[in-house]
Formats: C-alpha cells, sequence, structure tokens
C-alpha cells in the first residue's frame, strides 16, 4: 500500500498555487496548516505595464523571457480590462518564447501556446546558462519580471550578449499582511505541533527568515526549525535553506522538482518516522 500522510500536520507556505498544493496533502490524509507568505497585488501603477504590451503588440519582440506563470496571468488580465487580449497573444505567439521552469509553461498552454525553450534550472542564473547558448546580438528581448528579487545581474547578462532589453514588472507583493499568518506558525512548529513544514520557493526562505528577524523572533525560528522536518522541493531551496542555517531533511527524487514528488518524499519520510516512533 502506498505511504500516505494520514495523521501529520502539513505547514504550508505556497501563496500563488496554495489551493492546488492543500488539496495533494488532503488528498494524501494531511491536515494541512496554511501560512500565505504575502499577497499578490496587481501593479499599482497599471501605466509602464499597459505601455510595455502595447509595444509588444505593436511590434512582436524577437524573444519573450517569462520569469513566472503568475506574471503571465497578470498582463492577461490587464489587457483583458482594457478590450481584450487577441493581439497580445498573436504577437507572444509570433516571439521566441523561454520559460523559467515549467509554470510560465503552464500558463502559456492555458491560452494555447507553449514555450519554445524551458530551463532545466528555474533560476534566473540557469535563464542566464540557457540564454548564452543562443546568440541574440540585435535582437529585441521583451522580460518578464517579479518582486523581491534583485534583476540587475539578468538584465546585465542579456544586454552584454548585444540584444535590447525591456522589461514589465506586472504585479507587486503585499508582505506585511501576512507577518501574523507567519508569526503564528512560528509558534505552532515550536510546540511541536506541526509534522513537517514543506518549502516550494527560495523566497519562501527568506520572507521566513525576514519575518522572523523583522519581529525580533530569529531565535524562535531556529528553535522552531530545529525540532520541524524540513520538506524542500528541489536543490534551489535547499541551498537557501543552507545559506541561513537550515538543512532540509526531506527532499524528492533527483529531478523531480514538483510538486507531486515532494508530497510522495514526505508520504515516505513521514510514514517511516512514524513507524519508528510506535516501535520505541
Amino acid at each position: 500500500m502506498a505511504e500516505r500522510l494520514d495523521g501529520t500536520r502539513i505547514l504550508i507556505l505556497e501563496t500563488r498555487e496554495e489551493a492546488q498544493f492543500s488539496r495533494l496533502l488532503k488528498e494524501k490524509g494531511a491536515d494541512v496548516l496554511q501560512c500565505p507568505m504575502f499577497t499578490i497585488e496587481d501593479a499599482p501603477d497599471p501605466k509602464p505595464v499597459l505601455d510595455w504590451i502595447a509595444r509588444l503588440t505593436a511590434n512582436p519582440f524577437d524573444d519573450l523571457i517569462l520569469m513566472t506563470g503568475e506574471g503571465l496571468r497578470r498582463l492577461l488580465k490587464l489587457v483583458r480590462q482594457h478590450g481584450g487580449d487577441t493581439e497580445m497573444v498573436e504577437a507572444i505567439g509570433k516571439s521566441r518564447k523561454f520559460a523559467r521552469g515549467p509554470k510560465p509553461g503552464k500558463a502559456l498552454r492555458e491560452i494555447g501556446l507553449a514555450p519554445d525553450v524551458t530551463t532545466e534550472k528555474p533560476t534566473s542564473e540557469g535563464i542566464v546558462e540557457m540564454l548564452a547558448q543562443y546568440d541574440l546580438k540585435g535582437r529585441r528581448v521583451g522580460l518578464q519580471l517579479y518582486p523581491e528579487k534583485d534583476h540587475s545581474a539578468l538584465i546585465g547578462a542579456i544586454a552584454a550578449q548585444g540584444a535590447a532589453v525591456d522589461t514589465v514588472l506586472p504585479y507587486v507583493y503585499d508582505s506585511k499582511a501576512a507577518d501574523t499568518n507567519i508569526l503564528a506558525a512560528i509558534d505552532e512548529m515550536e510546540a511541536g505541533r506541526v509534522d513537517a513544514i514543506a518549502l516550494t520557493s527560495s523566497g519562501q526562505v527568506r520572507r521566513l527568515v525576514d519575518a522572523a528577524r523583522a519581529h525580533g523572533r530569529e531565535d524562535q525560528l531556529r528553535n522552531a526549525l530545529a525540532k520541524t522536518p524540513i520538506a524542500s522541493v528541489g536543490p534551489v531551496v535547499s541551498d537557501e535553506l543552507q545559506a541561513y542555517g537550515f538543512t532540509a531533511t526531506i527532499t524528492p527524487a533527483e529531478d523531480a522538482f514538483f510538486m507531486r514528488p515532494l508530497i510522495s518524499a514526505m508520504s515516505v519520510a513521514l510514514s517511516k518516522s512514524a513507524v519508528r516512533t510506535t516501535a520505541s
């Protein structure tokens, strides 16, 4: 019988795909403690975003780099509020499309398109390594960014290849509203009422530490994570944890850095832990 998560309480910090992650965990029998790390809001000033969309539709970019699925969906949402998205979708279809990992590809397929190239590493560094294999000299490159990340190295690397880079930031994070949730989650872990915390992005690690520091609770966070198994979706998250002195104890199989393999890894690890606890 396949391992399940019955009787376990899993803390998740996912925001963009929180509902899906929660559903998959519950299907395995887990009790899910949800802690959104931030809320996602449209860009406060839509004009720069609309101007970028206008440049895309008037003269499609030679190359379009999508960093997040959320970014593409926000662009489409905005253009639909101003009269439809047909021209934008057609323009995207004419561009060579690079996706940072699987999520932008999923958003493209929602509008009947697909990425031409997807990074093996879903990071900015992975994008740079991938683009180094292409001749970008003289090409117009549209670059969709995401918040709370310094993209200067990425932009500089593309420009250094002789391309003209046109960037857009279609959404922002509102993190203050989630601080109360984060501090409550730290309390739950420290009290031993969480069987594992599941992390699916490096930004979640940074956000967790930043919120704890801002409220003078970093020592408490370290104590909490010392007694709580940490499940990491892949090496990018695990490396970020290491940078702050934490270690992931549950990871999916190599080259399977998605939600379902992560949940399978948790099912195996936590069921074995339960067996050991019962035996002792």
